[in-house]
């Protein structure tokens, strides 16, 4: 029996995928669970135009991060820090206060997507990359300077 999925299956396939399966297993397990439908001629229309929408919007996003990458890419944060007599800081830098300084700046980023191994506690110049959904990637220049 033909079937479309409706949601990603594991070991079967993945959403608006057409596949062939036991009849049992539609019937009993797929449809029931709305996880498929039969695959007849107005569903698969229905299927195909829905993977024309999906992939038109994946390509919008796409070029959207594109951009965003692409102001982002080499720009310089300069974070500010106050610091004992040994030259220490008082605390950290994080992900969380790189993602603000960039929010400051205008650029919408949440603190998963900045890639910090570890907080920054010395002062210095630091390379850090900031992740986007389709694999892109892009790398900032944070600069931990004592607050005057």
């Amino acid at each position: 029996m033909k079937v479309i999925l409706l949601k990603d299956v594991e070991k079967l396939g993945k959403e608006g995928e057409i596949k062939q399966v036991a009849d049992g297993y539609a019937r009993n397990f797929l449809i029931p669970k709305q996880m498929a439908v039969l695959a007849t001629k107005s569903e698969m229309a229905q299927a195909e135009e829905q993977k024309k929408i999906d992939t038109q919007k994946a390509e919008e996003e796409l070029a959207l991060f594109q951009g965003i990458a692409s102001q982002i890419d080499g720009l310089e944060l300069e974070v500010p820090v106050k610091i004992n007599e040994e030259g220490k800081l008082f605390g950290a830098i994080t992900a969380n206060q790189i993602a603000e300084k960039l929010k400051e700046k205008g650029f919408k980023i949440k603190k998963e997507q900045v890639k910090l191994k570890d907080p920054i506690k010395e002062l210095g110049e630091y390379e850090i990359a900031i992740e986007f959904p389709h694999n892109l990637e892009t790398k900032i220049k944070v600069i931990v300077l004592e607050e005057k």
